[in-house]
C-alpha cells in the first residue's frame, strides 16, 4: 500500500501557492496509487525551535532522559516516524527572505538526527532514509531558477542539500515563480506549474 506524507510550511495560509500545488500533487498521487495520506501542516502546528532539551535528549539513552528531554525527543521521533513510514514525500516551501520558512527549518532540525536519519561511515556522512520518492514544491515571487537572481535562491538548493543529507535523493523539483510581475505573469506562472504537475502525475497513471 502506498503511503504519502504531505508537509506544508508556508505562513501565507490560503494564499500559499506552495501549499496549493504540494496538496495538488499529494492528492493526485493518492488518487492514482491509492493508499494513505498523512498531512503535516507546519504553519498551523509549528514545531518549536530546538533547545537544550532536544540537543541533550537525542544523544542520551532513553532511561537517562529528563521529563523535558523525553517530550522534546518524542516530537522529533514522531516526525521521523512519519518520514520513515512514507513511500512518497511531498514538501511545500514558500520563499521567505530568500530561504525557507523558520517553521520548515525547525522541522528539518528535528528530523536531521545523527544515528537515526543519517550516520557516518568511512567516506563521511550517509543518509539513512533511502528508497523514497520526494516532490519538492518551491514558490517565490521573483524568478530564481535562472537569471540574475539565481545566486540568491537560498531555498531550493538548501532544501535539496538537507533532503539528500538524510538520504532523500530521488527528488522532483516543481517551481512556481515570477508571480509578482503583474496579473498576466502570475497567471502564466500558475498555468506552467499546473502543466508540470499534470505531466508528473500522468507518469503515475
Amino acid at each position: 500500500m502506498n503511503r504519502t506524507l504531505l508537509v506544508t510550511s508556508s505562513p501565507r495560509g490560503a494564499e500559499s501557492l506552495s501549499t496549493r500545488f504540494a496538496t495538488h500533487i499529494a492528492e493526485g498521487i493518492q488518487e492514482r496509487l491509492g493508499g494513505s495520506l498523512i498531512v503535516r501542516d507546519l504553519a498551523a502546528n509549528p514545531p518549536p525551535h530546538i533547545a537544550p532539551a532536544y540537543m541533550q535528549g537525542r544523544i542520551a539513552s532513553p532511561e537517562a532522559r529528563t521529563p523535558e528531554q523525553v517530550q522534546a525527543v518524542k516530537l522529533a521521533q514522531e516526525l521521523v516516524d512519519e518520514l520513515k513510514a512514507a513511500d512518497v514525500i511531498v514538501l511545500g516551501s514558500g520563499m521567505i527572505n530568500f530561504g525557507p520558512s523558520s517553521q520548515l527549518k525547525a522541522w528539518f532540525d528535528h528530523v536531521t538526527w545523527p544515528g537515526v536519519t543519517f550516520g557516518y561511515g568511512d567516506t563521511g556522512p550517509k543518509g539513512l532514509l533511502v528508497g523514497k520518492k520526494v516532490y519538492l514544491v518551491t514558490a517565490a515571487g521573483g524568478v530564481f531558477s535562472e537569471g540574475v537572481w539565481a545566486p540568491f535562491d537560498f531555498q531550493t538548493n538548501y532544501l535539496l542539500h538537507l533532503l539528500g543529507f538524510i538520504g532523500l535523493t530521488d527528488v522532483e523539483v516543481v517551481r512556481v515563480e515570477g508571480t509578482v510581475f503583474g496579473p498576466d505573469a502570475a497567471k502564466a506562472a500558475i498555468a506552467n506549474t499546473e502543466t508540470t504537475i499534470e505531466g508528473l502525475l500522468a507518469k503515475l497513471a
